[in-house]
This record gives C-alpha cells, sequence and structure tokens, in this order.
C-alpha cells in the first residue's frame, strides 16, 4: 500500500477492513477468533477417537486412525472439490520476502486463522508427549540397560541413518544434503510402544528378548533426539562443516548432561518440596507442567529443539521427587495425573502431521518410490541391530523386528523437518513428508503380526518355558 495519509486513502483502507471483518463474520457467524478454533478442535478430537477406535478393532494402534483423519481432513478440498475446511487445517504462510509489506491487521488476521491456532496446540502436544515418553524411564534405567542393549541401540540408530542417507543421495539427490540427513535421522529412533503392546498380550513381557528390546529403545530415544539435534542445529547454522557439528554435539551433550544431573537436585526436589507447602489442587500437574515447559524453553535458549529439553524434563523426574505431593492429592502416578491434558493435545499433534500430508503428490509415482525405498531400508536398518544380542540362544529376529515401529517418533522428526527452513523453503518438502508418512504407517503396520510371528514359532512351547530352552538352542533351529 502507498505509504501517503490522505483521507481518501484512510477511508478506503477504513472500507477495506470492514468488509475483510464483514466477509470473516459471515464465514464463520460470529467475530470472536476463538470460535472456529472451538470447532475445529471439536472436529480433531471426535474424529481423532473414532478414527482411533476402528483402528484398535483392527488390532492396530490408535496412532494410525488418528493420522488418517489428519489426512483425510488436511485433503478435503483434494477429495470433494471444497473449501470448507481450509481455513481449519490448511497453514497459512506469509513469503518471507515480502513479509515486512504485510499490514499489521492482515498479519493478525493470517494469525487468527484456525490452522495457525491449532498448530501451535499441536506444537505443546509434541513436547508434552516427549515429556510422557522419558517419564517411561529414568537415568538408573538409561544406565543399567546392559551390553547386549547399548548394542542394539547403537546399531538401531547408526544403520538405520545410513541407510536413509543412501536413500535421500540415490532418490532425491537434487534436494540437497539436508534433506538427506533427515531421512536418515526419521528412521533411527523406535517407537517401542506397539511393540511393548504386542509383548504384553503375548505375556512374553519378561523375556529376554523383550527386557532387550525395551532396554535399547530407551537409548535409541536419547541417540534418536541427539541425532535430530545434530542434524537441525547444523541446518540452522548454514553448513555441515566438521567445527559446527562439533559446536552442535558440544551444546547437546553439555545441556543432556547438565539436565541429568543437576536438573533434579538443582530443580525438580526443590520445586516438589516447595510445593507441599502451597494449598489447593492440580499442584503435581501443574508443577510438572512448570518442568517440562521449563526445560523445554531452556533447551531453545541453547538453540535446541524443546522436544529434547522436554524429553530430559522427563527422564530426571522420579517417583521419590514428587511421592508426598502425590499422596496428598491421591495420584501415585504422575502419568494418570497428566492424562487428561495429553487426550486433548496429543490427538492434535497426530492430526496436524497428517494434515501436512499431501495426497496429489502420489500423483508423482516418484514419490511412492521414495515411500517405498524408505520403507525397507527402515526394516533392513533394524534388522542390522539384532547383530548386536551378543547372549547365545537369543530370538535375534524378534529384537529385530521388535525395533521396527517408528511411530510417533519418526512423525516428530519429519515435522521439525518442515518447520526448518532454507531460503524461506522447507527443509523436508510435501513429497517428502508424505513419503515419509507412508514409511512410518507401514512400520506401524506389520510390526505387530511380525512379531508375533517371530515370538510363536515354538508354538508349542509354553512362553515362561521359551526362556529357559533358549539357553540351550537358538529359537526355530
Amino acid at each position: 500500500h502507498a505509504a501517503d495519509e490522505t483521507t481518501s486513502t484512510e477511508e478506503g483502507e477504513h472500507t477495506e477492513g470492514e468488509q475483510t471483518e464483514g466477509d470473516h463474520e459471515e464465514e464463520h457467524g460470529h467475530t470472536n477468533p476463538v470460535t472456529p478454533v472451538l470447532l475445529a478442535i471439536v472436529m480433531i478430537l471426535f474424529l481423532a477417537k473414532v478414527g482411533g477406535d476402528v483402528f484398535e478393532r483392527l488390532k492396530l494402534p490408535a496412532v494410525l486412525g488418528e493420522l488418517v483423519v489428519g489426512i483425510l481432513l488436511g485433503n478435503f478440498f483434494f477429495l470433494t472439490g471444497s473449501h470448507a475446511l481450509d481455513d481449519y487445517f490448511t497453514q497459512p504462510t506469509v513469503n518471507q520476502e515480502v513479509k515486512e509489506e504485510v499490514e499489521h491487521n492482515e498479519a493478525e488476521q493470517l494469525f487468527y486463522k484456525p490452522a495457525a491456532i491449532i498448530k501451535i496446540l499441536a506444537e505443546i502436544g509434541v513436547v508434552l508427549l516427549l515429556f510422557e515418553v522419558g517419564l517411561e524411564s529414568t537415568v538408573r534405567e538409561m544406565l543399567s540397560v546392559g551390553t547386549s542393549s547399548l548394542l542394539v541401540a547403537v546399531l538401531g540408530v547408526a544403520a538405520p541413518m545410513a541407510l536413509g542417507w543412501l536413500v535421500g543421495w540415490l532418490l532425491v539427490r537434487d534436494l540437497g544434503m539436508e534433506v538427506h540427513a533427515f531421512i536418515g535421522a526419521t528412521l533411527c529412533a523406535t517407537s517401542v510402544g506397539i511393540t511393548a503392546r504386542v509383548l504384553k498380550d503375548l505375556g512374553r513381557s519378561k523375556q529376554r528378548e523383550a527386557q532387550i528390546i525395551l532396554g535399547a529403545a530407551v537409548i535409541d530415544d536419547v541417540l534418536g533426539l541427539v541425532i535430530l539435534t545434530v542434524v537441525s542445529g547444523v541446518i540452522s547454522q548454514g553448513e555441515f562443516h566438521p567445527v559446527t557439528m562439533g559446536i552442535v554435539i558440544g551444546k547437546a551433550a553439555a545441556f543432556l548432561i547438565g539436565a541429568v544431573v543437576l536438573g533434579a537436585i538443582l530443580f525438580t526436589r526443590p520445586l516438589f518440596k516447595a510445593a507441599t507447602f502451597l494449598r489447593g489442587h492440580g499442584l503435581l500437574v501443574s508443577m510438572s507442567l512448570v518442568i517440562c515447559f521449563g526445560f523445554a524453553y531452556l533447551a531453545t535458549l541453547v538453540q535446541l529443539e524443546p522436544i529434547v529439553g522436554a524429553f530430559a524434563a522427563g527422564l530426571i523426574l522420579e517417583r521419590t521427587h514428587y511421592r508426598d505431593l502425590g499422596e496428598r492429592e491421591n495420584h501415585h502416578d504422575l502419568e494418570e495425573a497428566l492424562a487428561p491434558i495429553s487426550a486433548l493435545l496429543v490427538p492434535i499433534f497426530f492430526v496436524q502431521m497428517g494434515t501436512q500430508v499431501r495426497l496429489e503428490s502420489f500423483q508423482d509415482s516418484s514419490v511412492w518410490g521414495l515411500a517405498a525405498a524408505i520403507t525397507v531400508m527402515a526394516i533392513l536398518g533394524k534388522q542390522v541391530c539384532s547383530l548386536g544380542v551378543i547372549e547365545k540362544g537369543r530370538n535375534r529376529l524378534a529384537v529385530g523386528l521388535g525395533m521396527i515401529p517408528r511411530g510417533e517418533v519418526g512423525l516428530i522428526v519429519a515435522g521439525v523437518g518442515r518447520s526448518l527452513k532454507i531460503e524461506g523453503k522447507p527443509v523436508i518438502d510435501d513429497n517428502t513428508f508424505s513419503a515419509i508418512v507412508v514409511m512410518v504407517m507401514i512400520t506401524t503396520m506389520v510390526t505387530p503380526p511380525l512379531l508375533k510371528w517371530a515370538l510363536t514359532r515354538d508354538s508349542n512351547t509354553p512362553p515362561e518355558d521359551q526362556e529357559s530352552e533358549a539357553e540351550g538352542q537358538e529359537p526355530g533351529e
């Protein structure tokens, strides 16, 4: 717009503003910007639960249903030709080069798009999700996983990272080294929740193979987040240089070690102890979220992803820190206390991830080829990690298959790649992101039947007897 402040210009701008507000009111039936956001949340939560139930009835993880719901909502125009849901689930963007030219009023309207608010809620949801992942294990458990679990974890990160980088270099060479690195990073971590559920259903949770898998998954999460931190940090710095990588690794190591060593002593214990002197309800949840979001914020101060801080916060929190406060509020389990908040925010994250998949991308056959290649490498990479089982007589195949699912962790890494930009463009574009989501869904779907097959090949042997028999001979021989 012209900079001269004539009366006619002011009147014109005033009229234009009234028209914009009128259009907004006509579209949503109310000038309150919260109204369409509430409708978006209603749609997400209801459809996510319906979709999750459908997939659980099919003996598949509910998270896949939430992803599919997001894919359908985000591609509503592509599927129906209607723009009715665009404001709710299509992210508004501003070209970085002309951002300064956007008037304040237009920028404000852009922010109040429901899709922009939903994205912020999803970002908070993923921070909470990583906090809960950290709560599932402790530093003590991480240090006592055993040699086999440690080797399985290291191989289970190194092999998929290398194979993913190779796929990127071969199939999307023109997209640059940053994309290749992120493809590798999405293949690193394991979503062990799916595997843990299969083991529990089969009554094999106490079996040595199960303990190796669960122990390796803890280390896997840490290594996967370190790799994500290094890759995203180097990209933010602008170049893959040994010095740059050294600085990023140093920051990540210093933060994680500082959080683990000093966090509990200087922060969590004093905070929960002080909270016991406060009156009121909900103190356990409030103080836990203070720690979660506080560590997430501290991570950003050293240019790390907020999820790294949230994971570290969950890792250092032990029941002894909040026992007195929990007993006072009749909450013996922090995860249970956080469940209502997770039930709101975590489904929003998975649905929002699904909305970023562009179905029109699959009209390009190269996307199918990339998705197939990434999926194959994701499965093969985790089979390499089974070589880390050094104990004789163990079911190495079951260990390798149990490490396959990527689930939420792969989506989180891909989501970070979507948010990082080089020259105004996302590191992970629509085609690559869509291919990664296909990989996540397939690896999550194939793990339960494959793991059941691997564990029940000796079907005549009761689960409690298989471990003792495994000492004498390799399963399946």
